[in-house]
């Protein structure tokens, strides 16, 4: 038995991941990826870059400093291999190029900002054979602070993939115009098929949470009726009162919303009854792309 260790670290619109696997490699059987350690800190780069056009000088210090402390993280981990991605807060604010450079100058990491195509292809690069069947229809719905990427799998396999500029942070602080929600209601109403057969698979930090606080194990897909009913709950529910009753984190409390808002749509427009939420996301695809990538 050989165990190899992996990380990413993705730099979202909301928090930055840094995610550890385990790969076990043995003779004659399959390969498993096994994560080891995910942290997460809520530095909320798309506050700066979605409202302000660019990224103050208090975030980019939080960001180097994160950079930093990740990197002492993985050293004492003994990682063989590791990837930086940053999504739409930097690839969007008027400064995210200097900042990237001057970050990278600072603490020696290399930090890839990504485009929203490249973004959607490594989420679809995770392992999905246990949900994904070779007949069925099912639509990605990964859902970030200032993006979400959608994809169509068809015969198990990914067919076509988009990113919208609909994300939770920009939801948040009302950055979204109705024609933005009527484009991404195109695109899916006129690439799945509209009979009832589509489910959805659900990823990112908050559908992740809601699979939790609904008690179900893992495997077992949250229904429309119950998503709908935890949008109306939490809605009515005061800000003070998700954090201090319910006991979700300051920086989850408010986002958690909207992001319901963007699975409810899609569900809606594709008419699927079901979301799967494998608690997959951009750095698992990450570390696959990591694992497989010839040097």
């Amino acid at each position: 038995m050989v165990i190899r260790k992996f990380a990413a670290i993705d730099i979202g619109s909301n928090a930055i991941r840094l995610l550890i696997n385990n790969v076990i490699e043995q003779k004659g059987k399959p390969t498993i990826f096994k994560k080891s350690e995910l942290v997460r800190v809520p530095v909320r780069l798309g506050e700066d870059a979605f409202i302000r056009g660019e990224i103050s000088p208090k975030s980019e210090s939080r960001l180097a400093k994160t950079m930093k402390s990740f990197d002492y993280l993985m050293q004492v981990y003994g990682i063989e291999k590791f990837m930086i991605c940053a999504t739409s807060a930097l690839r969007e604010a008027k400064n995210g190029d200097e900042v990237v450079q001057r970050v990278i100058k600072e603490t020696g990491m290399p930090i890839e900002v990504i485009d929203g195509k490249k973004e959607a292809m490594i989420i679809a690069s995770t392992d999905l054979k246990d949900i994904i069947k070779i007949d069925g229809h099912y639509l990605y719905v990964d859902v970030g602070g200032g993006s979400t990427e959608f994809t169509i799998f068809e015969k198990g396999m990914p067919k076509i993939s988009r990113s919208f500029k609909i994300g939770t942070v920009r939801l948040l602080n009302n950055l979204v115009e109705d024609s933005v929600w009527e484009e991404v209601k195109t695109w899916v109403k006129s690439n799945i098929p509209l009979d009832g057969t589509v489910e959805i698979i659900g990823s990112g930090g908050n559908i992740n949470k809601l699979h939790k606080m609904s008690g179900r194990k893992l495997g077992q897909p949250l229904s429309y009726i119950w998503l709908h009913g935890q949008y109306q709950f939490l809605n009515n529910m005061a800000y003070e009162d998700r954090v201090a009753v319910l006991g979700l984190n300051q920086d989850r409390a408010d986002v958690i919303i909207p992001a319901i808002k963007i699975f409810l749509n899609a569900a809606k427009w594709s008419k699927a009854k079901k979301i799967h939420v494998p608690k997959i996301g951009l750095v698992d695809g990450m570390i696959k792309m990591l694992y497989y990538q010839k040097d």
